[in-house]
């Protein structure tokens, strides 16, 4: 099983998760976030929807690492002047 390390836009360390679980996240959050801005509660209800019963594993934990990961290589960014906090694609780094 591949695995893959994450990335902390803090600087923090990241975790190790398998690749495949990385990835079914990542596509998630992408395609929940390509028309419009979501809170982290309304995103980690959205992939869970998305991913269904299919995704073996704690379906937030996931998104929260993942989500982590993509805002540190700037795929996504947090909108810090919202409450709640907002998150949506950096349209620049898309994919």
């Amino acid at each position: 099983m591949e695995k893959i390390l994450t990335k902390h836009p803090d600087g923090k360390k990241g975790v190790n998760i398998d690749k495949a679980k990385y990835d079914a996240i990542k596509k998630a959050i992408i395609e929940c976030l390509e028309n419009e801005e979501l809170s982290y509660t309304l995103l980690t209800k959205s992939v869970k929807d998305k991913l269904g019963d299919s995704f073996q594993g704690s379906v937030g934990w996931y998104v929260e690492s993942v989500k982590l990961d993509l805002e540190a290589k700037e795929v996504i960014e947090r909108i810090k002047t919202t409450k709640p906090e907002l998150y949506r694609l950096k349209i620049d780094n898309i994919r």
